[in-house]
């Protein structure tokens, strides 16, 4: 089979070629921002354009790049649409069957106070979502959640999208950090152990940004308790699950922590003031037994139940290779594309062939947790066909442009990775030299807003950061817990997250206004953690 060699630096200037491998990115901002198009659009025009970066600049084949992209936009139907799909649909059973206005009271009997139902929803039990599931289920779950209870759409998702960043690096019990250790040969207890420098940070500060975007500085000086049990109990446990247990059980046990600790208090603490979102939320009260509101929440407890057990090891096991049940997942080669690439140094040590396989894992996926979980709760509900029916319709009819969007972003990630442009970025970051460190979480940030997810920014720039720390006499584990550190504050912007937050809340075509929203967030907070690095360095 014939096979082309990734180039890294065609103009024979690096900067020059960090400059042509950012254009697609660029154009993607520009469509989106300035001119104002359709997310979908914006991400169309952005995969040609990268195509063609591809093909007249860094000398990929037609047929190569082509592919790429197609396998991209394969990838960002399964599993990243479909999840999406299968969490609103879920979202939408409990809107039909009017088991929505239960949870909504069950909410408000801890507190009507849109400011901390925030926080236990977008931060505590959002982060628990992304610890058990990761890949777009928190932000569907929790910005849907949000609007049903009257928040504003914009708002929900631009709280939920920030709140994330808290558990991010942790997602799906952990593997932002396991992979990238298992990648560059480090120990996961030691690259976890450094980002407890910065998250347990991070997370201190989420829940008073959540409350000034929804109340300014006098919803944080009115809830400022509430806001240090929620914030300080998930720090504290972030620090020392890390540190002691692994990235694995991070997101989990922090969440469960900050939602208990603030829901007793709410008990014995309510702010003197109120805000509401709603008019309906200061009026519509009424009371619920215990099992009522079991029986409402109940689709949310088999989804957490579900996403949990498919991602415990024991389970990953068994359909991993040598597995029991491995023959129930399909490798399945992407013809022309698979090793027919040809990634070479310094991305790695040796000519290493850039595998294309699409992984179709329909028995042990996260969208076939949530499917289990849409099932047993229509059972529970004991839904007719017509309304199975209807929400089907009405799911794929309302996803149908995010499902673009997606798609044709990962299309883009995909062919900016095969092609060379994505390692063409980093290595002119990390041709800083000691300065580097400083720069290393960027180099994550850039990853994450590439492909919507730490653990590829993790893949794809972990190993140069390792081999980076060799080179400037720095402990490797630092630098690839910094790539995590800084991807996940990318989250939030990444064009897919965007896409997945409208799909949401029903705020398709509005992915600029967001992106305006979150951007500001986003980029304060990598800075904070720039400069953060660059205190530890001097």
């Amino acid at each position: 089979m014939n096979t082309w060699t990734q180039m890294y630096d065609p103009m024979e200037n690096i900067w020059l070629s960090a400059l042509m491998a950012a254009i697609p990115i660029i154009s993607f901002i520009a469509c989106l921002t300035v001119f104002k198009m359709k997310s979908y659009i914006s991400g169309l025009i952005s995969v040609l354009i990268a195509i063609l970066v591809a093909v007249f600049i860094y000398d990929m084949p037609i047929p190569l790049a082509a592919t790429a992209a197609g396998f991209g936009a394969a990838y960002g139907f399964y599993p990243i649409c479909s999840i999406v799909i299968a969490a609103i649909f879920l979202y939408k059973l409990t809107v039909k069957t009017e088991q929505f206005n239960v949870i909504r009271n069950s909410i408000a009997s801890i507190t009507d106070d849109s400011r901390l139902q925030v926080l236990l929803i977008a931060f505590s039990f959002g982060a628990f979502l992304e610890g058990a599931a990761g890949f777009g289920v928190p932000v569907a779950i929790t910005a849907a959640l949000l609007v049903g209870m009257g928040f504003d759409p914009l708002k929900a998702a631009a709280v939920c999208l920030v709140a994330n960043i808290a558990g991010g690096a942790f997602g799906a019990m952990g593997i932002p950090v396991t992979v990238p250790a298992q990648l560059t040969q480090l120990d996961a207890l030691s690259v976890g152990r450094h980002t407890v420098t910065f998250l347990p940070i991070i997370s201190l500060i989420v829940p008073f940004l959540l409350v000034f975007m929804i109340d300014g500085f006098k919803g944080i000086k009115q809830t400022l308790p509430a806001i240090l049990i929620s914030g300080g109990s998930f720090a504290i446990t972030q620090f020392v699950v890390l540190y002691f247990l692994g990235a694995e059980l991070g997101n989990i046990f922090s969440a469960v922590v900050s939602m208990v600790a603030l829901a007793l208090f709410l008990r014995i603490w309510q702010p003197k003031e109120k805000y509401h979102f709603a008019e309906k939320q200061a009026n519509e009260k009424q009371s619920y037994s215990l099992g009522q509101i079991l029986y409402a929440w109940s689709p949310f407890a088999f989804l957490t139940a579900f996403v949990t057990i498919f991602n415990l090891k024991f389970m990953k096991a068994l359909f991993a290779p040598g597995g029991s049940l491995e023959n129930l997942v399909y490798n399945l080669s992407i013809p022309g594309l698979n090793n027919a690439i040809l990634k070479t140094a310094p991305i790695v040590s040796q000519d290493t062939p850039f595998p294309a396989v699409f992984k179709l894992d329909v028995f042990s996926s996260t969208t076939t947790a949530i499917v289990l979980a849409i099932i047993i709760s229509l059972l529970v509900f004991k839904a007719q066909k017509q309304l199975v029916k209807e929400l089907t319709i009405d799911t794929i009819k309302e996803l149908k442009a995010p499902i673009y969007t997606i798609c044709s972003v990962i299309a883009l990630a995909y062919v900016t990775n095969y092609s060379g442009m994505s390692s063409t970025l980093g290595l002119a970051l990390s041709s800083t030299g000691d300065a580097f460190p400083v720069l290393s979480p960027i180099l994550g940030w850039i990853g994450v807003f590439l492909t919507g997810s730490v653990v590829s920014s993790g893949s794809l720039f972990a190993p140069l950061q390792a081999v980076t720390a060799a080179q400037i006499d720095m402990i490797p584990a630092t630098l690839v817990a910094l790539n995590v550190v800084g991807g996940t504050m990318a989250k939030m912007v990444s064009p897919q997250s965007i896409a997945v937050a409208c799909a949401a809340v029903g705020l398709v075509g509005k992915e600029s206004v967001l992106f305006k929203t979150s951007i500001k967030y986003s980029v304060a907070l990598l800075l904070l953690i720039s400069l953060l690095q660059l205190s530890y360095v001097f």
